[in-house]
């Protein structure tokens, strides 16, 4: 939409995206968050209390805060003020073009209630007002978290610079290690219809992990797939995949491309 604008009036990357439980959508950008309502867009920037305009996650919760991860940390907005939520500050990671030792990389709430804050300084638990520091509870090796992700099972996975771990109460386990190659980390997660996870290895790789076995993606020239940065499930369980080379979805096993004239 070209109303969704910078400060400046120039357009914008936008990084993350989530729906309110009042209908209204936002989108996390690079100058920026903003609203959408309909037709009425309304733009917030640093200007209006936000921590930076450079957000890399977003997420609403069940009560109607709007949660936001940037460059230089973790804000709240209630609906009227931005308030700064202060994380534990972790390190920069230098295998990244972009990093800091603040960074959200991913914010997400799942079905129990329970927030999850995936940094650069670990990943933490928020709930009941209380935050705890689940990397060092459960032996993740690593403090560069991606994102956490909820199965239809309710078990929840974590992709990391280090591996793709599942997560119990007191341990975790990196179903990854020694199996793949994980170069700078497991990317996007998402679960088919039958169960099975899918992700993305080293930035460039697909793979598929089927409670037993972890299989990789082979590309043929009658089944292409992106090099994918994203990877969603639809209200009809049907998966996208984004990134260079475009949008795809996949359909019993195979992957079509979809361009601005479908097939949606």
């Amino acid at each position: 939409m070209d109303k969704i604008v910078s400060a400046s009036g120039k357009g914008v990357t936008i990084k993350d995206i989530t729906e309110a439980r009042d209908g209204k959508i936002w989108l996390g950008h690079t100058d920026g968050i903003s609203s959408v309502d309909g037709n009425i867009v309304t733009n917030y920037y640093e200007s209006d209390g936000l921590i930076s305009n450079d957000v890399w996650s977003v997420a609403a919760d069940d009560k109607g805060n709007i949660w936001i991860g940037t460059i230089e940390g973790m804000c709240v907005f209630d609906g009227e003020e931005f308030k700064a939520f202060k994380l534990p500050e972790g390190k920069k990671d230098k295998t990244l073009s972009i990093s800091s030792s603040k960074m959200v990389h991913n914010i997400y709430q799942d079905t129990k209630g329970t927030l999850w804050f995936s940094s650069n300084a670990g990943l933490f638990s928020y709930v009941n007002d209380s935050l705890t520091n689940v990397s060092e509870r459960t032996g993740i090796q690593t403090n560069f978290i991606n994102e956490v992700f909820e199965d239809k099972k309710e078990e929840l996975w974590v992709s990391t610079k280090a591996g793709l771990y599942n997560l119990k109460k007191d341990h975790s386990e990196n179903i990854t290690e020694g199996k793949i190659e994980t170069g700078k980390g497991i990317g996007s997660i998402a679960e088919d219809k039958n169960g099975n996870l899918w992700f993305v290895s080293d930035q460039h790789h697909l793979f598929t992990y089927d409670g037993e076995n972890l299989i990789e993606f082979e590309q043929t020239e009658n089944n292409k797939a992106p090099v994918t940065f994203e990877i969603f499930k639809d209200r009809d369980n049907r998966l996208w995949f984004v990134g260079f080379g475009g949008a795809y979805r996949l359909e019993n096993g195979n992957f079509i491309n979809v361009t601005r004239n479908g097939p949606w």
